[in-house]
């Protein structure tokens, strides 16, 4: 066996070495968050079930896995593997399914939930870190009410857009009553915390002749013209996951939401980069468990 002693070789060789290691180390190094975490294939072991941090920073000891065909939805982009998350999101999503196959309101199409053990993604979102959050398309599928979807199917049907951009209204064709049932019948389950939706969709419903009384955990944010995002509280007892400041009282049809379609909201200043948030101590024991 050949051994090479850096100390026995020529300067040149030395500095070659030196240089060849530094790569090497700066690549390690630079392997982001996200990288990692990705890599994770499945949940942690045990029986203790735990969302941890921020739901832009933080990750989910105990995740649960949503199944991919279930009553009244089925998941998509199963590529991704992000149907994962606390088991109540799961128990969530599947009583939501429930309800718009009773109601005889279309399949829900399910987007990106978390990861196996939540964490950072490399693309896609910022959130949905502690299994807390979940992605629901406004496409209510009647064909996928009568039949199982193929993968081909799941990976190549696009979420379309339910707003027309230049009127800052709802597309008639793309909207309907239904859509607007799905929204109350998740807005009305106390474990969800808020649901994000474009500025233009919460307009429709402020604008709707139906009772007001579910909107305020409708909150109009950038984008989510094709799917809803969302967000359930922090689960009782979870004492490391950090809850948000509680929703405007009201149901936020009044000046907040006009000035969604205001000057300032529509041209927003670049903001300067946002300062990482580092993962909590606690992810690090989630990450290797």
């Amino acid at each position: 066996m050949v051994t090479l002693s850096i100390r026995h070789t020529s300067a040149p060789v030395r500095i070659a070495l030196l240089l060849l290691f530094l790569l090497f180390f700066n690549s390690v190094c630079a392997q982001s968050d996200a990288q990692i975490w990705s890599k994770i294939d499945k949940p942690t072991g045990g029986k203790t079930t735990e969302s941890i941090g921020k739901y832009t920073s933080g990750c989910l000891r105990g995740g649960a896995v949503l199944p991919i065909n279930g009553t009244g939805y089925q998941v998509m982009r199963l590529s991704r593997k992000r149907n994962f998350g606390h088991p109540d999101l799961v128990r969530f999503i599947e009583a939501l399914g429930k309800t718009a196959q009773a109601q005889h309101l279309g399949a829900l199409l399910i987007g990106d939930l978390g990861q196996p053990r939540g964490g950072p993604t490399v693309s896609g979102h910022k959130s949905h870190q502690t299994g807390l959050d979940a992605d629901i398309w406004f496409l209510l599928s009647a064909e996928a009410e009568k039949r199982t979807l193929s993968l081909s199917e799941r990976e190549t049907w696009s979420a379309s857009s339910v707003v027309n951009s230049k009127t800052e209204s709802i597309k008639p064709a793309e909207w309907s009553f239904n859509n607007e049932k799905i929204l109350e019948a998740a807005a009305r389950m106390p474990e969800v915390d808020r649901i994000f939706v474009n500025a233009a969709i919460k307009k429709e419903l402020c604008q709707s002749k139906s009772s007001h009384d579910w909107l305020q955990k409708i909150r109009p944010w950038y984008k989510h013209d094709d799917h809803f995002h969302v967000r359930l509280k922090c689960p009782a007892g979870n004492g490391n996951c950090e809850k948000q400041d509680p929703v405007p009282s009201g149901d936020g049809c009044g000046g907040d939401l006009a000035w969604w379609f205001s000057y300032e909201a529509k041209h927003p200043k670049p903001a300067p980069p946002a300062p990482k948030i580092p993962l909590p101590k606690e992810c690090n024991s989630v990450l290797y468990e």
